[in-house]
């Protein structure tokens, strides 16, 4: 008998201590940065923001299991969140729809890649930021019908696209009265082009890619309404730009945070400027 009450004693003792010792509990919160490598998926197609080019200039990073390197504004970023935490970093790419799914599964830790805080990937994933705060706008032919737009009501009826799973083909398309809505692009690069041989008259994306396309493109034209009447409605989710983590990674979100806390909107639109200098041309 007094063995038993030993035995179930003693097991009461290593109950209450695993409930308390973060070590036995799995309580204990990790950024999953434990091995000092934030690792960190984007396109690498979607410049501004992120491409791929064959060397490490301008301060490229590698691509993991590929020959070339990533740079952009998410590279930029990344790497600031990398200095300050005292981390290495490692970019992976992957296509638009995986990005999510990557950081739910954990095969990355965050993702960088010109995400909208919008309500739904919140459902999803945790946001850290915003790091960039874009707008929307629309890009045109100088010889379209449409390149005098002063508002969305005068693109109205026209062909449009954008790329596919973001707030620009989901929430501001359909707010074109009678706007012949085609498929959506699976990348900027296509969106763009799609744009260039007129499949479309017009595309709807943020400020940044917009600017980018104007450099590559000398024959678009912006078509800017905000600040008027004639505006796409959107709220602050669709214009935040954030940095994704897994659901209830507060520790890595923190870390995160407290860079970006750091910087202000100046700050954001100098390195965006910074990238937009250097991104390549390619239409690819």
């Amino acid at each position: 008998m007094k063995r038993i009450t030993s035995l179930f004693l003693a097991l009461m003792t290593l109950l209450s201590v695993c409930i308390f010792v973060p070590s036995c509990s799995g309580a204990a919160q990790k950024t999953g940065v434990e091995d000092g490598v934030l690792t960190v998926a984007m396109e690498c197609a979607y410049a501004p923001y992120n491409w791929s080019q064959p060397d490490d200039s301008n301060g490229a990073v590698k691509i993991k299991d590929s020959n070339e390197y990533a740079n952009g504004y998410d590279v930029m970023m990344a790497k600031k969140i990398c200095e300050a935490n005292g981390w290495q970093l490692e970019v992976v790419r992957l296509d638009w729809d995986s990005l999510v799914p990557a950081v739910q599964t954990g095969s990355v830790d965050c993702v960088i890649a010109g995400q909208s805080m919008t309500e739904d990937r919140m459902k999803q994933v945790d946001f850290a930021g915003p790091y960039l705060y874009a707008t929307i706008v629309c890009l045109t032919k100088k010889d379209s019908a449409f390149a005098g737009a002063k508002s969305i009501a005068d693109l109205k009826g026209g062909s449009c696209t954008s790329q596919m799973g973001t707030i620009w083909y989901d929430t501001c398309l359909p707010q074109i009265e009678n706007a012949n809505i085609k498929t959506a692009k699976e990348s900027a690069p296509a969106m763009l082009m799609a744009l260039e041989t007129g499949d479309v008259d017009f595309v709807c994306t943020d400020y940044p890619t917009a600017q980018a396309a104007l450099i590559a493109y000398n024959d678009f034209v912006l078509l800017d309404f905000n600040g008027t009447d004639g505006a796409f409605k959107v709220d602050d989710g669709d214009i935040n730009i954030g940095i994704s983590v897994a659901k209830g990674n507060a520790e890595l979100k923190s870390k995160i945070d407290g860079v970006l806390s750091g910087m202000t909107a100046d700050d954001f639109n100098k390195i965006m400027e910074d990238a937009i200098k250097i991104q390549p041309l390619s239409r690819d």
